[in-house]
């Protein structure tokens, strides 16, 4: 991989829980972006979607290890997100 723009410490980025991205400002004005899958991974390089620069994120992968398990724990069983979906659009019916 050529050089990398910068190299930047997980914790100096911003998490975002919408798009499940931690992301970066990027100088061209958009923001390099990483998933938690990708750190689960062992994928340390961050892109930015508008330029061809990358950044190295500083990470110790360990804190990603069980992560898993932790966010289908959070995330329920298949039968509640499948009531939940049903409620959400019944109630959207209704609306």
């Amino acid at each position: 991989m050529g050089a990398y723009y910068d190299e930047v410490e997980i914790e100096d980025m911003v998490w975002d829980a919408s798009r499940k991205v931690y992301h970066y400002p990027c100088p061209c004005g958009d923001r390099f972006e990483i998933t938690r899958q990708q750190l689960r991974d062992c994928e340390d390089i961050a892109t930015c979607p508008s330029c061809s620069l990358i950044i190295r994120v500083i990470y110790d992968p360990l804190d990603f290890e069980d992560e898993d398990e932790q966010e289908e724990e959070q995330e329920g069983t298949p039968y509640l997100k499948f009531y939940n979906t049903v409620f959400t659009i019944l109630h959207s019916i209704d609306s």
